[in-house]
């Protein structure tokens, strides 16, 4: 096993913020990509920064602006791999760091935007967020209890597949196709994009049933006993996802419902079906239901907590839950790499860093003197 990462040797600056991009750029650090992130000094105060996201990450400051941060952005990028920005169309273009600009320096460069719309068609300067993105996508309409309205997720799908996600995916198929051909790209990354291709299950159901599906009124949304959520006894909840016969056959067993088994999708008896698991599942807490059925083969699991999850031996054995050495301010652990490689694995080679805390180190590595630095500052290039 190599203790490098598989994109060891990979620089990418990142000028994106918040978490789409952030996002990104953590998952080619942790797998060995060397990411100078660059922000300009207006934005510290805004406390929008999320040291979560900057983990085996460099930060620096620089007011692109400004006429020498220019000078030190296009020296990055003169032996930089990739470009990540986050901005409405056109902003860099006005700040003359554009991919037409950045290629003049470094042909083989990769420059990936991400926004919540494209950089083309009629949405490509409206502002939005996660949650717009997933309406415009008819995902959101998809989430939540039928005969009310659609339920806001409480994590941002959007924002970290639609764009972290898919941003990373793209940098790495345009890596490939420029270890092959030479040559770099523009990847136009769009968030509501990546929200419509979510869809393809939905489709398929569509398809079969012939009807358009309904919040809360589909296979895999609430329809049926056998995938569906109940609550327990002590208020907490139960995830059911039998939908192959064989594990609702074996929770109706275990339950002692065996007249339940041939109706699983039964439509005259589906509300009757769903209120007794109802019943059934009120009456035990959720602790007595996680090990009376941890061995019935049934496809149920507690709901948990962010903490029990967080806690949880399953995620702690995975490495999905790390301790941070070295962590100034913040979470003392970390989330884990996902991604398991055998031969080169990501990992968590050094902890958040602090805003702009590697300005100065680039910059002499950039050529400039201390004396140079400390000018730059005072004139607040950075």
């Amino acid at each position: 096993m190599q203790t490098k990462g598989a994109l060891e040797g990979i620089t990418v600056v990142d000028l994106s913020r918040l978490l789409p991009g952030p996002y990104c750029s953590m998952i080619l650090a942790d797998h060995g990509a060397r990411v100078i992130a660059v922000e300009d000094k207006r934005f510290e105060a805004d406390d929008l920064f999320m040291p979560q996201l900057y983990r085996n990450k460099e930060h620096m400051s620089l007011n692109l602006k400004s006429k020498q941060g220019l000078e030190v952005f296009f020296k990055l990028m003169e032996t930089a791999d990739v470009v990540l920005e986050g901005f409405r169309p056109g902003v860099v273009t006005k700040l003359g760091v554009d991919s037409q600009e950045v290629v003049k320096v470094n042909p083989g460069i990769i420059y990936c935007s991400i926004t919540g719309y494209g950089q083309t068609g009629p949405y490509q300067d409206r502002a939005g967020h996660d949650v717009n993105y997933l309406a415009q996508a008819g995902v959101l309409d998809l989430i939540g209890e039928p005969d009310r309205p659609p339920s806001i997720p409480g994590v941002q799908i959007a924002d970290i597949m639609g764009g972290g996600q898919n941003a990373a995916l793209g940098i790495l198929l345009a890596l490939f196709d420029r270890q092959r051909t030479g040559q770099g790209q523009y990847i136009d990354i769009s968030m509501s994009d990546g929200s419509l291709s979510l869809l393809p299950l939905m489709q398929f159901i569509q398809e079969k049933s012939g009807q358009e599906p309904r919040r809360g009124q589909h296979l895999l949304s609430h329809r049926y006993a056998c995938y569906n959520t109940y609550e327990t006894r002590d208020g907490r909840s139960m995830a059911l996802g039998a939908v192959e016969h064989r594990f609702w056959k074996n929770l109706c067993l275990h339950l002692n419902c065996p007249e339940y088994i041939p109706q699983q999708y039964s439509e005259e008896r589906r509300l009757e079906i769903i209120d007794f698991f109802r019943q059934r599942f009120r009456e035990k807490t959720l602790k007595q239901w996680e090990e009376e059925l941890k061995g019935v083969d049934c496809c149920c699991e507690p709901v948990r907590t962010m903490a029990e999850a967080l806690a949880h031996p399953l995620f702690r054995e995975r490495d999905m839950v790390v301790p941070i050495e070295g962590q100034s301010k913040g979470s003392l652990q970390a989330l884990g790499v996902p991604v398991k490689l055998s031969r080169t694995p990501g990992r968590l080679r050094s902890p958040a860093v602090c805003f702009g805390q590697n300005t100065g180190a680039v910059l002499q590595e950039l050529g400039y003197s201390q004396m140079e630095i400390e000018r730059m500052s005072q004139d607040g290039v950075w």
